[in-house]
């Protein structure tokens, strides 16, 4: 029989990837979508065929609990949340009430209707935050600096408590930033990579940026999904680091992508105050140690190969004057 998995957050960068990859090991692939006004489903339109939607709301219990009674999954990976980091300063209540209660709801409704169910919780490097130690592994304390790394705490923790108090299979994958095609525009490596493209063509000419001397641990996604199956697929729960353990700045970022398509990136690049973080986090880099003893996982994409990729892909895409996101590989 074939194992039943319900993703929510389907329609962004990770859940299409982690869909694609459960697809492939046989599994009946479940997403959960709000209701919205305009359907996001760019980034699963090639898999429209071969996963099941159906709605439900990390706000609404009920609706999460009539979901997994329905479906009853085998394994249940939560990646839906408020996920930009800048955003969180202006909806802080909403951060909260999506990324800290959607997963007590998720993992209360699990409780209620089969304890059976492995879960796993999308944590972040954010809720690091002011870096206590460097590199970052699962016992470095937290110290978040914006609403959505705090909420981020909260739910990592939650899911703690009720592996702890109800003896439910719950994993939480810390996950540094990952990073693809696919990547919202808002987010800073695809900014760079598609105003990189849009400059190469002609379209604009300059390009404006915050902190360029912010650090990140940047990988691909495509990776950082194949860690979270391998979580689930473990004789006992834990959390794990997913990282490539190595760190660039931003102005690497920007380097790198303007020097793939044979550009100064010094003629080009604005910095503008109005892309400042209140509070930065400056320096993050994880240790994934842990995870690639205990899973055997490994990134399989460098970051000068993830650059190459996504820049590429945003010059294909405005060549071709196809939709904002990609719909298919990579």
């Amino acid at each position: 029989m074939a194992k039943r998995a319900i993703i929510t957050g389907i329609t962004g960068q990770d859940g299409s990837y982690l869909a694609e990859l459960l697809l492939e090991k046989g599994y009946e692939v479940v997403g959960v979508t709000r209701r919205l006004s305009a359907p996001n489903l760019q980034r699963i339109e090639h898999l429209r065929d071969r996963v099941e939607l159906r709605p439900a709301d990390l706000l609404d219990q009920m609706s999460l609990l009539k979901v997994i009674d329905e479906v009853r999954p085998h394994e249940f990976y939560n990646l839906a949340a408020m996920s930009f980091v800048p955003a969180s300063w202006d909806q802080p209540m909403l951060t909260g009430e999506f990324n800290s209660q959607g997963v007590t709801r998720v993992l209360d409704a699990i409780r209620r209707v089969d304890t059976a169910i492995r879960f796993y919780q999308a944590s972040s490097s954010e809720m690091y935050g002011k870096v206590r130690e460097t590199p970052q592994t699962e016992d470095t304390p937290f110290y978040p600096r914006s609403p959505y790394g705090v909420s981020k705490v909260f739910a990592h923790y939650i899911t703690v408590n009720y592996r702890e108090s109800y003896d439910l299979f719950a994993v939480s994958g810390i996950l540094f930033n990952h990073e693809s095609p696919r990547r919202g525009l808002e987010f800073v490596t695809r900014k760079v990579t598609e105003g990189v493209a849009r400059i190469k063509l002609g379209l604009t000419d300059s390009l404006a940026l915050g902190n360029l001397g912010a650090h990140r641990d940047w990988g691909f996604a495509g990776d950082y999904v194949r860690a979270m199956w391998l979580m689930l697929q473990q004789d006992e729960p834990d959390d794990y680091v997913v990282a490539t353990g190595v760190s660039h700045s931003v102005q690497d970022l920007v380097e790198t992508a303007f020097s793939h398509v044979g550009l100064d990136w010094h003629e080009h690049v604005k910095t503008d105050p109005r892309f400042l973080r209140p509070a930065e986090v400056d320096h993050l880099i994880g240790d994934s140690s842990k995870a690639r003893a205990a899973l055997n996982w490994a990134p399989s994409v460098d970051f000068t190969g993830l650059v190459a990729m996504m820049v590429d892909a945003d010059l294909d895409r405005l060549r071709n004057n196809s939709p904002t996101q990609p719909v298919s590989p990579p």
